[in-house]
């Protein structure tokens, strides 16, 4: 049996749909973004988007649209999905919190329905009266909105219109009527239709137009009183509402489709479109005023500047819109009154989206034993190349040998007018140092309150213009403009202080067991309070909740001895909680802070673990204790300011940012391989960055946008592209890569659009040896007409990973283009070859019927032709086997041997395939996957020189991606979402069954996968981890996303499967889908439940659920063997295996 842990590590990124309305409340103004399976809710501010809310849906949303019932001042969101789903959702606020209610569910799939060829098409009547959808050929679903309706029960309606390409319903009718647009042998025409809601019927047809443009594919409702409806079409617009007919044909449009649009005012008087190409318009109605009512007089339409190619597009307010995109980035922007370098478009931010991922590589580009993710990204205008690591970049601006660091701080000293700050102070066993910082030179100063002589435990800007010293003998007030001592306490009996902690009002110090408040006043430390703890004080924090506050009311304290968190309430240093700590390792750094309104206590301990618990501010009660291994010594935590949000840094071996995404503590690694010290800085020189303390060195740098996977660099590569697809070769700092650019023809030849990385290069070959055309003609150079956008631009090239910078590009003459690639070392001669596959594409030609493989090598910035060889038909996949090159060309597999004569010579070949998409090796096993006859392995049998067919899956599956994981065991991902697991059956008794793949494991993912890869992405460390887990397998998705495979044990499998089981039970989905449901298997009509795969997602949940749900979904699920004894889990034991889990990624 196969078992399997499969996990996303990057959510999509893909926007599917986006709307605009009032959803949490009547008052405020929501964006909310579809992403594959999830859905995010944004508050439109004047600062811009803030984050309220992402919720999850068990299914792949294909629609998403909003409306607002007639008796309501919120709208509510209606929600489709792929697999028939449908769902009305309503924001909900319960005290501070929002929660997505499911007002009504169902599902309206027909059992015999034929899918419509246009996909899925879903509008809701202006009044609320219906929904109407467009999912099978000759059928139109309605689904009667009923207030107080729990369950949304679907009617078919037979329709005429089989091929639909469009459907709306319009404005200001009696009667819901709908609008759609349709494809017979005559043309394409408009038609509406009026819809009894008691009979559940089509009444008549209330208008139709014939025969309008042959590309018509979007129809545009116009609001009450105008009425009617826009048709846009690839070169005209129409305007028609069953009286008045009006059409333009506008100069500004090129040959691209209009995908999307979006009404700007409630009158329906401007829109903005989209289209293919990336370019925004603004359509503007002119309107008359008669007796009749309003009428249309005229269109026009104004080209506003270039976006990226959009997927939706929603107007949020004042001149800004989102534009939501499938191919590039989304994004939001603003439109000006006045052209800027002629275009209106002003981008305000970039929202990152790889998708689609159309390939990726593994590499360690910065030799830490971390693995970075090279993803080929976008399609068309925003193709890119994306550098994707787990954790935080720290971007390096200066460094400064210091070794022997101790503790350090910055400040702002003789200076009131400026909030940058201009000293940072280095302490060192037995004296201090301090630096001035002047512009970027760093000079050695020196202040004469402070005492030099004597290391510094801690020192602060504080009230008054003050600066705070802390040394074990005292505790010095120095005035910052005169930089003299005004104010020096001391502990009695010349005790020393051995912790101490301080904000910009109090200071708390202890030594030994005694603990003392002191109060900052002006030129003053006034002792306010003592005690005497049970314990040695370990470490302690006065840090405010409340960052608008200058004081704290609570102080934490970490003791020795007795390993515990106390509590105490200031003035008067009551204990008023204490919290034991589990184990022997004591208490070395604690922190009180706060991450999205939720307060928290972190105590981080001298093994590099860290306990966190959620803080009472007005009790100090500590609950929901939780405990994750950060590093392996003793972690010291600061917290740091980035992007208006107060985040934590951990120093330690493995450096740590903490900070709290959709409530929920992330910690993300720094790509620093030790940090002892750190603190913040806000230097002119260096605005908003972090000094950090390493052995032997401080470095000044800047943190990049906190998340978990961090994009670090984007490529320009994606200029001009309409697709990229790259290889990982044997050098670690050269890729090798494919691209397509689009030329337009003119009269003197093709010209490129835009530029592009392609044509950037240093170099620039291009290649002169062509093909003949199959079936004679001497030529194979396209005869172009002047004006047409033309696919020249198959480009193959080489580009150095660390700076993105194109090293040479080689041209391919139309209509060659590129259809596989690879680098790999050939024969026994050493050197790296880079092997590109390419393919005569004709018009009039179903699929290619010749091509050529080709041998470059790279040698002193030169790429130079080898060899090549002749094939016929397409290389869809080329794997470096052996030394030799392995080729899937149509329905053959092929070996090539390298001669030392440096010439591809065919050594055998095997044809059983319908097309062999993908070739995966491991030894002398090839899987193949095919187009439509799922996976075969085959074994190449080196004496003989033959190719031999070992085993198939049977069940015909079209493949998407293949991966071999071990010797016997094949994972697939096939195109209608699921992934799946063959074996091979090695000690099978009879030869029917060793010829056999059975299939031992199954998922629905909810994706298309890609890419599958061998890979991880954090750094291994032998002995820590406590979770089973072997191998590691990269997928990359059609949205964006990128997940993690991993094979487990039979009895870790068992574990999870029963943990998974009790969460299905409690937590309960948005939409009401069923999780197992979700998750079966299933193509076409066959159905079967999922097997043998873990939903790590699920699991991962666990750690967001409250300590009575965590208890609740930890009884029951069995015992589990723990360092080779089996016993009970119980949720301390849970919560430290999922977090384990959660460091795959």
């Amino acid at each position: 049996m196969s078992h399997h842990y499969v996990v996303t590590a990057q959510k999509p990124t893909a926007v599917v749909a986006c709307v605009t309305g009032n959803f949490t409340s009547p008052t405020d103004l929501n964006l909310i973004i579809a992403r594959n399976n999830q859905v995010e809710i944004d508050l439109v501010t004047p600062e811009g988007l803030r984050p309220l809310k992402e919720i999850n849906i068990n299914g792949k949303i294909m629609v998403m649209r909003h409306f607002r019932p007639p008796d309501s001042n919120k709208d509510l969101l209606f929600i489709l999905t792929r697999r028939f789903n449908v769902m009305i959702l309503e924001g909900r606020m319960v005290g501070d919190t929002i929660t997505v209610v499911t007002r009504a569910n169902g599902n309206v799939s027909d059992s015999v329905g034929i899918l419509s060829e246009s996909g899925f098409i879903a509008a809701i009547d202006p009044k609320a009266r219906v929904i109407g959808m467009c999912l099978y050929q000759g059928l139109f679903t309605i689904i009667p909105l009923d207030k107080d309706a729990t369950e949304l029960k679907a009617t078919n309606l037979r329709m005429d219109e089989l091929v639909v390409y469009d459907v709306e319903f319009l404005h200001g009718c009696l009667n819901p009527t709908v609008i759609v647009i349709h494809k017979d042998n005559d043309g394409r025409h408009v038609k509406s239709h009026e819809i009894n809601l008691r009979d559940k019927e089509f009444m008549k047809i209330a208008w139709k137009q014939d025969n309008v443009e042959t590309e018509a594919t979007m129809l545009i409702p116009v609001p009450s009183p105008i009425g009617g409806v826009i048709v846009i079409g690839r070169e005209s617009i129409v305007y028609h509402d069953g009286s008045n007919y009006y059409a333009v044909a506008p100069l500004t449009f090129r040959q691209s489709t209009i995908n999307c649009y979006a009404r700007v005012d409630s009158k329906g008087l401007r829109y903005l479109l989209g289209n293919m190409d990336g370019q925004l318009y603004m359509l503007f109605l002119g309107t008359n005023e008669t007796s009749k009512g309003i009428t249309v007089k005229d269109i026009k339409v104004e080209q506003l500047g270039e976006i990226s190619i959009p997927e939706c597009i929603t107007y949020l307010d004042n001149g800004f819109l989102y534009i939501g995109s499938r191919h590039g980035d989304s994004q939001l922007v603003r439109l000006s009154s006045e052209a800027i370098d002629g275009s209106y478009v002003i981008p305000v931010e970039n929202f990152t989206n790889l998708a689609p991922i159309l390939d990726i590589a593994v590499v360690d580009l910065d030799r830490q034993g971390q693995g970075q993710i090279i993803t080929c990204s976008g399609s068309f205008k925003d193709g890119s190349l994306r550098i994707i690591r787990i954790g935080i970049g720290i971007q390096e601006h200066a460094c400064i040998d210091l070794p022997g660091i101790k503790g350090m701080w910055s400040l702002k000293v003789g200076i009131d007018d400026t909030p940058y700050e201009n000293t940072l102070v280095l302490a060192f066993v037995g004296h201090t140092r301090i630096l001035t910082l002047s512009g970027e030179e760093v000079e050695e100063t020196d202040i004469p309150g402070f005492a030099s002589d004597s290391q510094t435990f801690l020192c602060a800007n504080v009230e008054h213009d003050q600066l705070i010293q802390v040394t074990a003998k005292s505790v010095r007030l120095i005035k910052s403009a005169t930089k003299a001592l005004v104010c020096e306490w001391k502990p009695e009996e010349d005790r020393s202080i051995g912790v101490v902690s301080c904000n910009s009002t109090q200071i708390v110090a202890a030594a030994a067991r005694d603990i003392f408040y002191i109060c900052i006043e002006d030129g003053k430390l006034v002792e306010k309070c003592r005690k005497t703890l049970p314990y040695e004080v370990a470490c302690l924090d006065v840090t405010p909740l409340d960052e608008s506050q200058n004081k704290s009311e609570l102080v934490v304290v970490g003791l020795w001895t007795d390993i515990s968190a106390v509590i105490l309430s200031l003035p008067d240093l009551e204990t008023i909680y204490t919290e034991k700590l589990s184990g022997e390792i004591i208490p070395r750094s604690i922190l009180m802070t706060t991450f999205e309104d939720i307060h928290y206590l972190l105590c981080a301990l001298g093994d590099g673990s860290m306990y966190y618990f959620i803080l009472d501010k007005v009790t100090g009660q500590l609950s929901e204790k939780k405990k994750v291994t950060l590093g392996t010594q003793p972690t010291t935590l600061r917290t740091f300011r980035s992007f208006a949000t107060t985040n934590v840094f951990a120093c330690s071996d493995r450096p740590t940012v903490i900070y709290s995404s959709n409530h929920k503590l992330v910690f993300s690694n720094v790509n620093l391989k030790e940090v002892d010290h750190m603190c913040s800085l806000n230097a002119q020189a260096y605005p908003d960055s972090l000094a950090l303390a390493t052995k032997n060195s401080v470095i000044l740098g800047n943190i990049g946008e906190i998340r978990k996977l961090q994009h670090t660099r984007k490529g320009a590569v994606g200029r001009g592209n309409r697709d990229v697809i790259s290889h990982q070769e044997a050098s670690p700092d050269v890729c090798w890569l494919q691209l397509v650019r689009i030329d337009m023809q003119g009269h003197d030849g093709a010209k490129h659009l835009r530029d592009s990385a392609s044509t950037q290069a240093q170099n620039i070959t291009c290649s002169t040896n062509i093909l003949p055309k199959p079936g004679g003609g001497n030529s194979t150079t396209t005869n172009a007409e002047v004006g047409q956008e033309i696919d020249v631009h198959n480009f193959a090239w080489l580009l150095n990973r660390a700076h993105l910078k194109v090293l040479h590009a080689h041209q391919f003459v139309p209509p060659e283009t590129i259809s596989a690639l690879m680098s790999a070392k050939l024969g026994d001669d050493g050197n790296t070859y880079y092997v590109v596959a390419t393919s005569l594409v004709f018009p009039d030609e179903p699929e290619p019927k010749v091509g050529r493989i080709i041998i470059f090598h790279y040698n002193d910035n030169k790429l130079v032709q080898v060899a090549e060889t002749k094939v016929d038909g397409t290389c869809y996949a080329l794997v470096e086997f052996n030394g030799k090159v392995l080729a899937g060309i149509g329905s053959f597999v092929r070996l090539y041997e390298w001669t030392n004569e440096k010439e591809l010579r065919m050594e055998c070949n095997i044809q059983n395939m319908i097309a062999a998409l993908f070739l995966k090796a491991k030894g002398d096993f090839i899987l193949v996957g095919d187009l439509m006859r799922s996976i075969t392995l085959l074994q190449h049998k080196q004496m003989e020189g033959i190719f031999v067919e070992i085993a198939r899956d049977c069940e015909p599956k079209w493949m998407r991606a293949v991966e071999i994981l071990d010797d016997d065991t094949f994972l697939g991902c096939e195109t209608h979402d699921n992934l799946f697991v063959c074996q091979k059956d090695s000690a099978a008794t009879t030869d029917e069954e060793r010829q056999l793949l059975p299939e031992l494991a199954r998922f629905h993912l909810g994706d298309t996968i890609n890419v599958f890869r061998h890979g991880s992405l954090v750094m291994q460390n032998v002995g820590e981890r406590t979770t089973p887990i072997n191998g590691c397998v990269l997928y990359g998705t059609c949205n964006g996303a990128i997940g993690i495979v991993t094979q487990i044990p039979q009895d870790f499998y068992d574990f999870l499967h029963g943990l998974e089981e009790r969460l299905k039970k409690i937590i309960k989905s948005v939409g009401k889908i069923d999780h197992t449901y979700y998750r079966n298997y299933q193509i076409n009509t066959k159905v079967e439940p999922s097997e043998g795969f873990i939903d790590g997602d699920l699991i991962e949940s666990f750690l967001d659920l409250s300590r009575d749900k965590m208890r609740e979904a930890v009884t029951g699920t069995g015992g589990l063997a723990m360092n080779g004894e089996r016993k009970g889990a119980d949720v301390e034991d849970v919560i430290k295996i999922v977090e384990d889990l959660t460091r795959m990624h």
